[in-house]
């Protein structure tokens, strides 16, 4: 009887290891040129860069007021292809920096006095009291 089993048990394990595969997987390793690694930099940068405008509070507000939750937000963008990530973050790229204005004007302010205080000073206006003319 021991004689018995001990046959079924080896017909079974020839069998189990008949079934098992012992083919070695051959390992690829190839050059990888500088285009992309910079190409997968930059959408990973890029996936970043919206990822951080959609944390922005002011961002999180707007889209609250259009009914869009930020987690939701999240979701999609995780979702999205690189090229519809480039094509965000190219329209990122060309929004108006933020502010009301007033740096811009008082730039400008500025950049009007210093061209009066030189035109002043080399004589060809007469518009501050403040530098001396020599006639």
């Amino acid at each position: 009887m021991q004689r018995r089993f001990m046959k079924s048990i080896s017909f079974f394990l020839i069998f189990s290891f008949m079934l098992l595969d012992f083919t070695v997987q051959k390992a690829k390793a190839e050059m990888i040129d500088t285009g992309s690694i910079v190409t997968m930099a930059k959408q990973e940068n890029t996936r970043a860069r919206v990822i951080s405008f959609l944390e922005r509070q002011d961002v999180q507000q707007a889209m609250e007021l259009q009914g869009v939750a930020a987690e939701e937000a999240r979701q999609r963008v995780a979702a999205l292809s690189d090229a519809e990530l480039m094509q965000i973050a190219q329209a990122m790229d060309q929004l108006p920096a933020g502010g009301d204005g007033l740096g811009a004007i008082i730039g400008a302010a500025l950049l009007i006095f210093i061209v009066l205080l030189i035109t002043d000073i080399a004589g060809l206006t007469h518009v501050f009291s403040f530098v001396n003319h020599r006639r």
